[in-house]
Order: structure tokens, then sequence, then C-alpha cells
């Protein structure tokens, strides 16, 4: 059975911090890939105005493309409409019958699992697979398998604020990435 993890968010904009978390699960789990899974609407969060959902997904493109065993997952994207992770799972595992797939969170989302919708039947289609983070405390009373990696202190938030402020963001985002960003206008670039 083929091994696939599932790294969601915003990206807004994809970092470093988001392909250390994808390349940490995949080293500790063994898996045979790990897909970052931009989504259309974030159920817990607003986006800011000027990052469309195809800037997202290209970013993610980019960020992806050096690096064999991380993908792109575009289903929530496809789907539209707020991204609920119980819905895109049960999607996802119907489409691919022969795929075990380990959801990747950070601190602040094990944190907040019970809130999660429809999270009692989630935790039965997933393994999820837990990255703590500065700041947070990483516990969850659901089954959520840590494992040990460096803690970045980094956040899309952080990026775009200094971004717009006009401060470096040299070694934060992925090759590629900020390129776009500027050439794009993305954040007040």
């Amino acid at each position: 059975m083929k091994k696939v993890g599932i790294l969601g968010g915003t990206f807004n904009p994809p970092h470093i911090g988001h392909l250390i978390m994808a390349n940490e699960a995949y080293h500790a789990l063994e898996l045979d890939e790990v897909r970052l899974m931009p989504n259309a609407i974030a159920p817990h969060k607003q986006l800011a105005d000027d990052a469309s959902m195809e800037d997202r997904l290209r970013m993610v493109e980019i960020a992806t493309s050096p690096h064999e065993h991380l993908k792109v997952e575009p289903i929530e994207l496809e789907l539209g409409g707020v991204s609920y992770t119980y819905q895109t799972m049960v999607e996802l595992i119907e489409r691919e019958h022969d795929a075990q797939f380990y959801f990747i969170i950070g601190g602040d989302m094990i944190d907040s699992l019970h809130t999660w919708h429809r999270i009692d039947e989630l935790v039965n289609l997933v393994q999820f697979v837990g990255l703590r983070r500065p700041g947070t405390v990483g516990a969850s009373t659901y089954n959520v398998k840590i494992i040990e990696a460096p803690e970045i202190d980094l956040s899309s938030t952080f990026i775009r604020t200094r971004l717009k402020s006009g401060g470096t963001v040299q070694f934060l985002l992925p090759e590629g990435v900020e390129g776009y960003v500027r050439k794009v206008g993305l954040y007040g670039t």
C-alpha cells in the first residue's frame, strides 16, 4: 500500500517551514511522497486579498518542483468552497483505494484538533502526524503521532508583513517563490 503524506494549508505564501515539515514527515515515516494541498477557503482563517487560489497553487508548484518526493495536491481547489479536511479525505480515499494517508499538522493544529469538522470520523480515515511549533502545547486527546523535528517559528503572516515593509525574505521562501511573488506583485511588492 502506498504511504502518502498530506500537508494542507493556505500556503499564502508557502515557506521553508512547510518544506521542512513535509520533508521531516517523509523521512520519519518512510512515506512514498508528501503532497502539499492548498485549500480553497480555509474554515479557520481569512486569506489576504492579494493572493488568488491560482497564485497560491503556482507558488506551491514552484516550491515543490525541485523535490521529487514533494508533490502538489490540488483537490481542495478543484472541489472549491470551504475546505473541510473530512470531506477532502473521503474524496481522496475514494479516488485512491491503494493509499494510506498521513495528515501532517503543526503544533497549533494539534492543539485545536478537537474543533475540526467531523473530527471523530476523520481520525478513522487518516493517521494524524504532528510536528511541534514554538509557542504551542502540541498535545491532543486524539491519536496524533508526534515526530521529532526542528521547531521552526515561521509563518506566512510574518513573511507577508516582511514583504509589505520591504524587508528581506532571503532563505525564508523556497527557491523561485520570491521571484514569483515579486513578478506578480503579491503582498505589496
